[in-house]
């Protein structure tokens, strides 16, 4: 069975700062809510409908797949698209390496911040996986001894991890 990764970022919020800065600048709340929300369902769209291509198209393995909208809000496809800082890979920096490897910035102009927020805030990134089995998942509490371990896989110090893996901690850190 052929099986894939993949990454992506997309953004739909190129552009549109100069325009919130005006209704902003006019206290039109209505208008600057109602264009960051707009901008934030095209690119969920943007990312929805370029992981339907890969699935059907690039990578083949769903050539004739044909869902409803139902069914793709049910996420009823074979594969997942997990996004860093979510429930399943909640650390956020590995979108500096996602970045990295798509040269995102450079290709899209999404840029990360130092808390790894993307800017525009209006974008998408994460991972593809086709293997039939993916499920998405939460990663529960994690003890000592795995941020242990997982902070020497990152190369980072037990306050680094203890940080960036703050909500996942089942304990206190000493500080």
């Amino acid at each position: 069975m052929a099986d894939y990764i993949g990454a992506f970022a997309v953004t739909a919020g190129q552009g549109i700062e100069e325009r919130l800065a005006e209704y902003e600048a006019a206290h039109d709340d209505y208008n600057s809510i109602l264009l960051k929300a707009l901008a934030d369902r095209l690119a969920e769209a943007f990312a929805e409908a370029l992981h339907a291509r890969v699935r059907r198209e690039w990578w083949g393995y769903a050539a004739g797949e044909n869902l409803t909208h139902e069914a793709l809000i049910a996420e009823r496809y074979r594969g997942i698209r997990p996004a860093p800082g979510y429930p399943a890979c909640p650390d956020h920096t590995e979108k500096g390496l996602l970045f990295d490897l798509l040269q995102a910035t450079e290709h899209t102009g999404i840029s990360l911040t130092e808390s790894y927020a993307m800017l525009p805030t209006a974008a998408v990134s994460g991972f593809y996986f086709s293997h039939p089995d993916s499920i998405y998942f939460a990663l529960g509490k994690i003890g000592r001894d795995q941020v242990e371990d997982y902070a020497q896989r990152k190369g980072w110090t037990l306050d680094q991890a203890e940080y960036w893996l703050a909500p996942q901690l089942a304990y206190t850190p000493v500080r």
